[in-house]
């Protein structure tokens, strides 16, 4: 868990003031644990936990960024700052299509905000610094690695995520940050990648560049400004050069209009998708969550075509309450 922990890095992998041209002290304080308690019977209970830890940073007007899976149907939520004072916090707003969340103080933060860089301006080879909370022993020297495509099988889909590596091993919700000290990134996993020839452990990180066009819209309503995208409730994996449904969200669309376990998926349509990407594409270039979605299946040999009529997950999930 992200707090209370004596672990730290080896200092030759923390950043040093020699070696970094910001305020590192100014960093770390940026950093709070956020804790959320999810009620038993929310829809995102079974496959997240409904007690969920990991990190966030301030930023402007005083809100708390963070990833969004740790406050999504959060019931309470309770923040930790550096100077290990505690304030509770509200779920401002969750955005499905970039991850990110957005938590409100209810009371005042001790911790100053960072400032917002581009993550576009990185480059591949590029020094950068993953800050999660607990001072300079948690921060870490990263190298970019990568910057490409990332699909989810929650039906995820970021045209370019950041790689990171080493990699961080609290990494939800944990900052990245440039050279100049400024945020260009928010922690959303933990993968393996071959780097230099050999199996790694790397960081996947959201560009924060995707905040700046939606983050008025998520402050005013809670809600990004794109309509939402298609959901299916099919979780779906690449192996051996197939594309398999892993499961079904019980009483989901997919799972309502037949597809089960272990399909294959084909294609939309006549179009085929050879991976998750394609897949999640072609499903939105058909339109907004509403839309029908006919799917090409393989099962025992057979293909079928069924007809998905997606939805807007967010209908699926508890809204907050301020308590």
């Amino acid at each position: 868990m992200p707090q209370g922990q004596q672990w730290a890095f080896p200092e030759e992998l923390q950043p040093k003031p020699s070696e970094t041209q910001f305020d590192l002290a100014r960093a770390c304080d940026a950093m709070v644990v956020v804790r959320a308690e999810v009620p038993e019977d929310a829809f995102t209970a079974g496959p997240l936990g409904t007690e969920r830890g990991g990190y966030g940073v301030v930023i402007a007007d005083g809100l708390v960024l963070t990833i969004g899976y740790l406050i999504t149907e959060a019931s309470r939520i309770w923040l930790t700052t550096n100077r290990n004072s505690v304030v509770q916090g509200y779920p401002l707003a969750v955005d499905s299509a970039t991850g990110f969340g957005l938590i409100q103080p209810l009371g005042k933060l001790d911790a100053a905000p960072l400032q917002r860089g581009l993550a576009s301006e990185l480059k591949i080879g590029d020094w950068a610094f993953v800050f999660g909370h607990g001072g300079l022993r948690h921060a870490l020297k990263v190298r970019v690695i990568g910057k490409q495509e990332f699909a989810g099988p929650w039906e995820y889909l970021l045209d370019e995520a950041l790689f990171t590596a080493p990699a961080h091993p609290q990494w939800g919700g944990s900052a990245l940050l440039d050279a100049q000290g400024d945020l260009v990134g928010v922690g959303s996993l933990m993968m393996q990648r071959e780097v230099n020839g050999e199996a790694a452990n790397i960081n996947m990180f959201v560009p924060v560049d995707l905040l700046a066009p939606i983050l008025d819209s998520l402050l005013a309503t809670a809600r990004s400004p794109h309509p939402p995208p298609p959901w299916l409730g099919m979780y779906t994996q690449e192996a051996k050069g197939r594309l398999l449904v892993g499961s079904v969200t019980p009483g989901g669309p997919a799972a309502q209009a037949g597809v089960r376990e272990a399909d294959v998926v084909l294609g939309v349509g006549e179009q085929r998708v050879p991976g998750m990407a394609e897949l999640f594409r072609a499903v939105r270039r058909l339109g907004p969550a509403g839309v029908s979605v006919p799917l090409m299946l393989a099962r025992s040999g057979d293909v079928l075509r069924v007809n998905v009529k997606s939805a807007d997950r967010g209908d699926y999930l508890r809204k907050p309450n301020l308590q």
